[in-house]
């Protein structure tokens, strides 16, 4: 079962949206001295030892959680009782967690969610919303199209923003069953499409059906559209990002080419579906906007307590880029303005670039208020010695490292970013300058100037207003959720904290 099922089945129904945004750090090394911690004395718990050894270490809150104090067990037969009383991994994990955290998350096996993390995963390339539009009883709900990948099966189908279905295989979508049917073991299902009904602001049931095939190993990429406008004589860039991947730094790196080529004064920055990534691409990406300023601090990272002191100054802290790798220089638009297309699904390293820019550059965000996920988080497995310091996974330590009868990961959170005025606190999310939802009956397409949130950022710049940028976006229906597959969000911290 893919793994995004097995979150939502054991978070969604709950009400609990859990938002798979995870920085993942390489290249970390620090001490892997024993400390002289509690050890098992019974091999029935082995998962569990691993999950709170590596969580007292590591885990953000280790000194807020009783059960993760470094003087919690007398000795070890306490400490083994205390793993027995918890037999299911899972439970276990969560009785560790701290109140404030929404986002670690874990896998019985590595393998699945290390894939997930690196980009390898199955997807149909079909984004979309889930909301009820009903005002009676019944319990339907329907799938609005938000966002189709290109080269995927979705749209070789033909399948577009703005379509409708009511159903999966010819059953009708409820809040009960649209997980299993659209997120199950099947790699093929058929979409029953609607028809909307915009006047009345009501979907109706059509014949129509689009059946779509999940590909193994498909890859998005970050970059969807890439436009400069000539709005009234004034050249606009507008770049819609979906994803910080930094595979992908040097076609963003031309995209910045071409806009200063282009003349561009302005720009969109579109991260409105932006879940996150790599860090060191949002710094790039942030002195694209910025300017090549190495003296100016980007942002700046916050460990726990048995951590931060490890680190020097220089480990810590990251300083806008002149290169985008070595010998290749960064295309800069130097702007002390930026106009940001944001939502409830932007988070991780899309609000690290906002609150990195904001002491130096006025962010103009337009939309809904972020996800307010400040924290990242690194990718543990039964690996005592670790590459980069205990249980701390690193390419080639799968096959002879891990320990064989453990396949469990966790990703639990393990530190915050601050900017350059020592601001980090936005759990809250960032709040909108301009409110402006998105309307599913009026999504428009991505990178038209008639597209509702793109209009409005328009207005702003050239001072025209528009009929579209003056629409007020309908409110969110009831029971509005938004899902994508395939499911890769995550951010790398990719620099090197050497401490030897």
């Amino acid at each position: 079962m893919e793994y995004l099922y097995r979150l939502l089945s054991r978070n969604l129904w709950q009400g609990r949206i859990v938002l798979l945004c995870s920085m993942t750090l390489v290249l970390l090394s620090c001490s892997d001295d024993d400390d002289g911690g509690p050890n098992p004395i019974s091999d029935d718990v082995t998962v569990q030892d691993f999950m709170w050894q590596a969580m007292n270490e590591w885990y953000f809150w280790q000194a807020d959680v009783p059960d993760l104090a470094d003087d919690r067990f007398a000795n070890d037969q306490e400490y083994t009782e205390f793993l027995q009383a918890t037999p299911n991994p899972e439970d276990f994990i969560q009785s560790l967690l701290f109140s404030e955290d929404r986002f670690t998350f874990f896998d019985e096996d590595f393998e699945v969610l290390l894939n997930s993390l690196s980009g390898v995963s199955k997807s149909n390339g079909l984004q979309f919303f889930i909301i009820d539009l009903t005002e009676d009883d019944t319990d339907n709900v329907f799938g609005f199209v938000r966002n189709v990948v290109p080269g995927s099966t979705a749209a070789q189908a033909g399948l577009k923003r703005g379509d409708i279905f009511y159903g999966v295989d010819g059953q009708v979508l409820t809040p009960g069953n649209f997980g299993g049917l659209l997120f199950g073991d099947n790699d093929t299902y058929t979409l029953n499409m609607g028809e909307a009904d915009i006047a009345n602001r009501l979907v109706n049931q059509t014949e129509n059906e689009i059946t779509l095939t999940k590909i193994e190993e498909f890859l998005e990429p970050p970059i969807r559209e890439a436009r400069t406008l000539d709005v009234n004589g004034q050249k606009i860039g507008y770049l819609m990002y979906q994803r910080f991947n930094r595979d992908f730094n040097d076609e963003l790196n031309e995209v910045f080419g071409q806009f200063v080529a282009n003349g561009v004064t302005d720009l969109v920055l579109d991260m409105r579906y932006n879940p996150g990534g790599s860090v060191n691409t949002s710094r790039l990406l942030a002195s694209m906007i910025y300017g090549p300023n190495t003296n100016d601090l980007y942002i700046r990272q916050r460990w726990n307590d048995k951590q931060q002191a490890r680190f020097s100054n220089l480990q810590l802290e990251d300083y806008f880029a002149n290169e985008v790798r070595s010998g290749v220089a960064l295309n800069a638009l130097n702007l002390n303005r930026v106009y940001v297309l944001a939502t409830n699904r932007s988070a991780s390293a899309s609000e690290l670039l906002m609150n990195g820019l904001d002491p130096y550059v006025e962010v103009i965000h337009i939309g809904t208020t972020t996800t307010g996920k400040n924290e990242f988080s690194i990718s543990l497995v039964d690996d005592p010695t670790g590459v980069n310091g205990p249980y701390t996974y690193g390419d080639g330590r799968r096959e002879n490292r891990i320990n064989p009868d453990n396949r469990w990961i966790i990703q639990p959170l393990v530190g915050r970013n601050e900017n350059s005025v020592g601001f980090l606190d936005y759990t809250a999310g960032f709040a909108p300058d301009i409110e402006l939802r998105e309307d599913v009956f009026n999504l428009g397409e991505l990178g038209d100037v008639n597209e509702p949130l793109l209009a409005r950022a328009l207005e702003e710049i050239t001072g025209v207003s528009s009929k579209q940028a003056q629409k007020s976006s309908f409110g969110e229906p009831a029971a509005y959720r938004d899902f994508k597959t395939p499911v890769r969000e995550f951010m790398i911290l990719d620099k090197p904290l050497d401490l030897n």
